[in-house]
């Protein structure tokens, strides 16, 4: 597959919510990174992570689609860069979502051996109820 056919299966399998399919578009040693993420958890290293990423995914009942999808091809035929957003809506709750992402995939052989995820993940945390998770006191800096 083409690094564009592996991003739009990507971006597919996750509005469709077919996240048991998802860890097999990444290769064995993929590195993911979310450079965004307020959390910093670091990289998420090989397919077995890429699993449990997923699985926690399949946890969260949203409801979405692709918006706005524009693919970038670049002067490096392993590398594409996906503009678009999720828009969707928790079920439980019925609170609604657009999530801003940016992904720089670099494909190898039809998987994605390294990838930088830019998504809005306070947007998302908000949505699905997990803001203060991620921003409450033990993950605040002092100011000043």
């Amino acid at each position: 597959m083409t690094p564009h056919a592996v991003f739009e299966r990507l971006v597919d399998g996750v509005t469709h919510g077919r996240w048991d399919e998802l860890p097999g578009l990444y290769a064995e040693d993929t590195v993911v990174t979310h450079p965004f993420a307020p959390a910093a958890a670091g990289p998420l290293r090989g397919r077995e992570a890429l699993r449990r990423h997923f699985a926690a995914a399949a946890g969260l009942d949203l409801e979405m689609t692709a918006r706005d999808v524009v693919v970038h091809t670049t002067a490096d035929p392993e590398v594409v860069i996906g503009e678009f957003a999720y828009e969707g809506h928790v079920r439980a709750t019925g609170r609604p979502f657009t999530i801003a992402n940016v992904f720089v995939l670099r494909v190898r052989d039809g998987l994605i051996v390294e990838s930088r995820d830019y998504a809005d993940h306070l947007a998302f945390a908000a949505a699905t109820g997990r803001l203060a998770a991620l921003t409450g006191p033990a993950n605040t800096t002092p100011s000043g």
